[in-house]
C-alpha cells in the first residue's frame, strides 16, 4: 500500500487535470470551529476599523483615509468568505452557508443568490470561447477585434482601459448593477435576494446616518466600499487575465483543463495572502471549488507540483493590464501592439 501511494505521489506532476480531482477531494471538508474563527477575526476588526475611521474623521479626512484603506482589505476578506459560502464550502450545511452569505451580502452590497448564480455560470464556462458574457470580463479574440468597426474597436478599448476596469467598473457594479437582478429579472428568487439585500442595506445605512450624520457616513462608507470593490475586481482580473491562460472553443473545451490551466496561482506576500483569503491559489479553487479557503495552503504544501503551476508574482501581475486580446494561433493573451505586429508579419 505504501509503495503504491509513493508511486502515485512521484508521478503527481504528470497528472491530468481531471485526475487531480481525486487528490483534492480529501481537502473539501470544512472545519466548523475554524470557519467561525475566520469570521470572527475578519468581521470584528472590520467593525472596529470602521469605528476608528469615523473617529479619525473628526480630526481629518487624511487621518481617516488610511484606516479606511485597511478596513477595505477586511471587507474584501468578508466578500471572500461570502464567496466560499456560495460554493457551499464554508460550512457543511447549506442553511449555514446561505445565511452567512446573505448577511455578508449586505456588507458587500452584493445580493447573495444573484451573485452565486452568476458565479456558478463563470465556473461552469470559464475558458470557453463560445460561452463568454456572464460572470467574466469581456475578452475578444484577435480576429473578433480586427473584424470590428472603428467605433467597435474604440468601445472595446474604453471597456478594457484600466480606469474603466478598476475605477468606473467597480463603482457601477457595486453601487448600481447589484441593486437589480440583471440577467435574472424573470425569477422570483433573485428579486427577493436583490430587494432583501437592498432593504437591509437601507436599514443599516439609515441607522448609521442617524447615529453619525450623513457626511461622516459617506466619507467612511464610500472609500471603504469602493477601494474594496477595486481590489476585488483586480483580484478577479489577474486570476484569469494572464498571458498563458487557457481558452478553447466549445468543441475543444474541457472544464477541468480550463479550471487548472486557465486560472493563475497569484503568489502574494503573506499579509496580502491572508487578507485575500488565499484566493490567489485560484487554479486549485477553480478545479475543486468546495475546498474552504483556509485549506488551500494545505493543498499547496502537500502537493508542490500544484504550487509550481501558473505562478504569477505581484510584480508580474501589473504587466497583465496591457493584455487585451486572445490570440488563438499563439494561444495566449496579447496586447493590441502584439496583435498588430503579428497581423503585419502575416500580411
Amino acid at each position: 500500500m505504501n509503495d503504491m501511494s509513493h508511486d502515485f505521489d512521484t508521478h503527481e506532476p504528470d497528472l491530468a487535470a481531471r485526475d487531480w480531482m481525486k487528490v483534492l477531494s480529501k481537502y473539501r471538508e470544512p472545519i466548523k470551529s475554524r470557519s467561525i474563527f475566520e469570521i470572527a477575526i475578519t468581521v470584528i476588526p472590520f467593525m472596529l476599523l470602521w469605528a476608528a475611521s469615523c473617529w479619525a474623521l473628526q480630526v481629518s479626512f487624511w487621518l481617516s483615509l488610511p484606516i479606511s484603506i485597511i478596513a477595505a482589505g477586511f471587507l474584501v476578506r468578508i466578500f471572500l468568505i461570502q464567496h466560499d459560502c456560495g460554493h457551499g464550502a464554508f460550512f457543511k450545511t447549506k442553511a449555514a452557508n446561505d445565511w452567512v452569505g446573505r448577511v455578508f451580502g449586505v456588507l458587500t452590497l452584493t445580493p447573495y443568490a444573484v451573485w452565486r448564480k452568476n458565479h456558478a455560470i463563470h465556473h461552469g464556462a470559464s475558458g470557453n470561447l463560445d460561452q463568454r458574457g456572464t460572470g467574466d470580463l469581456l475578452t475578444l479574440t484577435v480576429a473578433e477585434y480586427e473584424a470590428r468597426s472603428t467605433w467597435g474597436k474604440f468601445t472595446y478599448r474604453v471597456y478594457r482601459h484600466p480606469l474603466t476596469l478598476f475605477v468606473v467598473g467597480p463603482v457601477y457594479i457595486y453601487l448600481l448593477e447589484n441593486r437589480l437582478p440583471l440577467g435574472h429579472m424573470k425569477h422570483k428568487e433573485y428579486w427577493i435576494s436583490s430587494m432583501g439585500t437592498n432593504a437591509a442595506l437601507a436599514a443599516v445605512a439609515g441607522a448609521l446616518i442617524w447615529l453619525l450624520g450623513l457626511s461622516t457616513f459617506l466619507l467612511v462608507f464610500l472609500p471603504v466600499t469602493l477601494i474594496a470593490a477595486s481590489i476585488g475586481v483586480w483580484l478577479f482580473y489577474v486570476q484569469h487575465q494572464f498571458e498563458d491562460t487557457h481558452w478553447d472553443t466549445e468543441e475543444d473545451w474541457q472544464v477541468h483543463e480550463a479550471a487548472l490551466h486557465g486560472s493563475s496561482h497569484y503568489v502574494l506576500p503573506q499579509p496580502l495572502k491572508w487578507i485575500s483569503a488565499n484566493i490567489g491559489i485560484h487554479h486549485v479553487h477553480h478545479l475543486y471549488s468546495k475546498i474552504p479557503f483556509y485549506r488551500l495552503s494545505e493543498v499547496i504544501k502537500d502537493h508542490p507540483a500544484l504550487g509550481e503551476m501558473s505562478k504569477l508574482t505581484l510584480r508580474e501581475s501589473f504587466s497583465c493590464v496591457k493584455l487585451q486580446l486572445w490570440d488563438e494561433n499563439r494561444r495566449k493573451l496579447v496586447s493590441y501592439a502584439e496583435a498588430r505586429m503579428a497581423s503585419q508579419v502575416a500580411a
